[in-house]
């Protein structure tokens, strides 16, 4: 699949004013359904560098084009309005959210403008307390006569939501203050957090639950903590941290670093790794120390504060729009941290391919929690490339390692560079196995490329005799765009296939006659109607077409696509089963016959030839071949209305499937795309319709509903 880059936003300062104003707008729709998904429903669908570079722009609109600015801009809002589910609470003093620093250069500006400010010389000492930004929800406990009354989040920054009943409920959250120098009125603020361990202890239980699996501990503690019944908030394990304050009758400090000592003989628990620095040299340092300790936190962090010490200063440096001039956030790259690599473990694939997986520290990365990584191949591994993978040159990774992660593409987890200064004196360096770990230990083979080198992919020579590989093969077997056979999935093929009950495909379809031995019906997590469901399931799957019986032994090379295209090409399973032997056997005119199908060439011939070469194999077709009906390719039709069109379907389908508008338009001879192009003929959109209908307008392609489409088609 070809990913298309994204159109590079054109500059601000070349916009015009018109152009800037569409814009303007678009943003702010787009801010504040971010600001509702992340505040009010714990499900932001960005990462925070995406929502950073959002609101970045926006502000430099409203920098050039001060006129865009209104009273319900972005710009003027704090988080996003309380949802309605609990209770309002105004806030009595505003919780305003911080300016961003993203470089360095960042910081040594935000300082040159306090001194600007306060009209101070360069050798007058500022001090600044620097904290760790905790990654989780912001929360204002107020305290009358000592005693807690109401706890709420920020919402808006004017309004939250009254959570006072769940706060209770959190240890580090002290019902009544300690201490002579308590204020009547005392608003204390901070973040509510879950630590690394308990989300994942939190996930565990939820998935065996069968409920709600969160992306990461931010959304863990909100979900948490927005609870209706207060005893779920009790049974998950929330932290607090103080840093703030609103409201306050009297204070009882006069300085930033001693309020933060003064919440701790409160009763609170504060950042242990809170500092007080002197200069921006000192800012620098302590966020690169953070930053480095970042991946050894049990709490999840993105940046580091940096206040004004002095409270008189901070009330003389005050606000402008949303967020105080005295403090700012220093935020650390989002799509990068940086963690230690425990262990390394090859997992074997279904063709027998070994991928080396790094067990991590579980850290952050672009709000989500990291724990494995690819490590591609054992080249990548010794540092010296492999299939364009490659480290920085020396960058050997070993066992103990500390490494920089990143998702890329936001996605997929990979180690970009090792820490060389901080390698550990007992780091191991990893050695590839030359035996396959499955009880056969056969041995290890490298690949060969196109041109008959030796490539960087290692697998298992022992094939489908190899156990890994026959669990795998199953999991595809039953899966979706093979027999999707509902109930068996992927937990349930491997306790099958531990338990000696299916080991072959054919033994999926004589569960049913062997069940009064196996009483499936009394192991724990089954029951009557479940078995019975599975086994309906099952016998529903006896009659399969062609193209996803073939895509369904997991032939190497053959996917779906390819599968079909040897499906339309041989028409029956006879056929197709007639020339796989014939192969095998070096048959040129059938290897030619096979080469001249539409999309098949010579790796997938050789995958085929291997496959029926295979007398275990061949046992395997022969006995799931008397158990099931193979159907025979429907033949597209090349007079049809839509033959030889190219199709691309979007949005919700309501009549039908997605997979099943695809199948349907290749039946009648179109070819269903993925994206939209100036090829594209025609454009089906559903509810919901994004990216690809704006394509489609922008090509000039012709947009149908779903009814148009079946009307066209004749169905």
């Amino acid at each position: 699949m070809v990913v298309k880059a994204k159109k590079p936003l054109a500059e601000v300062a070349k916009l015009t004013k018109a152009q800037a104003k569409v814009e303007h707008k678009r943003l702010a729709l787009e801010i504040e359904g971010h600001d509702k998904r992340y505040y009010q429903n714990d499900a932001p669908s960005v990462t925070d560098a995406e929502y950073d570079a959002l609101r970045r722009r926006f502000n430099a609109l409203e920098a050039r084009f001060p006129e865009f600015v209104s009273s319900d801009s972005p710009s003027r809002r704090v988080g996003a309005a309380p949802s309605g589910r609990f209770r309002k609470v105004r806030h009595a003093v505003p919780m305003l959210s911080l300016d961003n620093a993203f470089a360095e250069e960042d910081v040594i500006d935000f300082v040159g403008r306090i001194r600007r400010f306060l009209k101070l010389d360069e050798d007058d000492r500022i001090d600044f307390s620097a904290e760790p930004k905790i990654d989780g929800l912001s929360m204002s406990l107020r305290y009358e006569d000592g005693e807690l009354v109401t706890a709420a989040t920020r919402g808006d920054g004017a309004e939250g939501e009254d959570v006072t009943a769940n706060i209770r409920t959190l240890e580090d959250v002290p019902q009544k203050l300690r201490g002579r120098k308590v204020p009547d009125v005392c608003e204390v603020r901070g973040e509510v957090y879950m630590t690394k361990k308990a989300f994942l202890a939190l996930n565990e239980r939820q998935k065996a639950a069968g409920d709600t699996v969160f992306a990461n501990p931010r959304n863990s503690a909100a979900g948490s903590l927005r609870q209706k019944d207060p005893s779920i908030t009790a049974s998950r394990p929330l932290g607090f941290f103080a840093y703030a304050w609103g409201e306050m009758s009297a204070m009882p400090e006069d300085t930033q670093s001693g309020m933060i000592g003064w919440f701790e003989h409160c009763g609170f628990k504060t950042n242990p790794l809170t500092k007080l620095c002197h200069s921006v040299e000192q800012l620098i340092a302590f966020h690169r120390k953070i930053e480095q300790q970042r991946a050894r936190l049990d709490y999840d962090i993105d940046g580091v504060v940096y206040k004004v010490d002095r409270l008189d200063w901070q009330e003389r440096l005050g606000f402008v729009s949303r967020t105080p001039r005295w403090a700012i956030a220093h935020k650390f790259p989002a799509e990068r941290a940086t963690t230690v690599l425990r262990d390394i473990e090859i997992q074997v694939g279904r063709t027998g391919s070994f991928t080396p997986v790094g067990k991590l520290e579980p850290v952050g990365v672009g709000g989500v929690i990291v724990q494995n990584v690819t490590l591609h191949n054992e080249d990548y591994i010794r540092g010296i490339g492999g299939d364009g993978e490659q480290l920085r040159e020396g960058r050997e990774i070993m066992i103990g390692d500390t490494v920089i992660v990143q998702r890329a593409g936001d996605v997929i987890p990979q180690i970009v560079d090792v820490v060389l200064d901080k390698r550990p004196r007992d780091a191991k360096p990893y050695h590839f196995p030359k035996k396959c770990p499955c009880p056969l230990h056969t041995d290890v083979v490298r690949e060969e490329t196109a041109t008959g080198e030796e490539g960087s992919r290692a697998r298992c020579s022992g094939e489908f005799a190899c156990p890994y590989q026959k669990i795998e093969h199953l999991k595809l077997f039953a899966s979706r765009r093979a027999f999707d056979i509902d109930g068996l999935g992927e937990k349930q093929i491997e306790f099958f296939f531990e338990n000696g009950w299916v080991k072959e495909p054919a033994d999926i379809f004589t569960l049913q006659a062997r069940n009064p031995k196996l009483k499936l019906e009394e192991i724990e997590g089954y029951g009557e109607t479940s078995v019975r469901n599975l086994f309906s399931a099952i016998e529903v799957r006896r009659r399969i077409s062609l193209e996803r019986f073939i895509y369904a032994l997991g032939m190497r090379h053959v996917g779906e696509t390819t599968a079909l295209a040897l499906a339309r090409g041989y028409g029956s399973w006879k056929a197709f089963h007639d020339a796989g032997l014939k192969v095998a056997k070096g048959d040129e005119e059938t290897i030619a016959e096979m080469d001249a199908l539409d999309q098949i060439g010579d790796t997938v011939i050789k995958s085929i030839a291997a496959y029926f070469g295979e007398s275990h194999n061949r046992g395997i077709v022969e006995r799931l071949t008397g158990e099931v009906t193979i159907l025979d390719a429907e033949k597209p039709k090349s007079n049809s209305a839509v033959a030889g069109k190219t199709v691309v379907f979007t949005g919700s389908l309501e009549k039908m499937t997605r997979d099943e508008a695809k199948a349907t338009a290749e039946r009648l001879g179109a070819k269903a795309a993925g994206s939209v192009s100036k090829k594209t003929d025609y454009v089906v959109a559903g509810p919901g319709a994004g990216s690809k209908l704006a394509d489609a307008r922008k090509h000039g392609v012709a947009v149908l509903t779903e009814d148009e489409w079946l009307k066209l088609i004749g169905e």
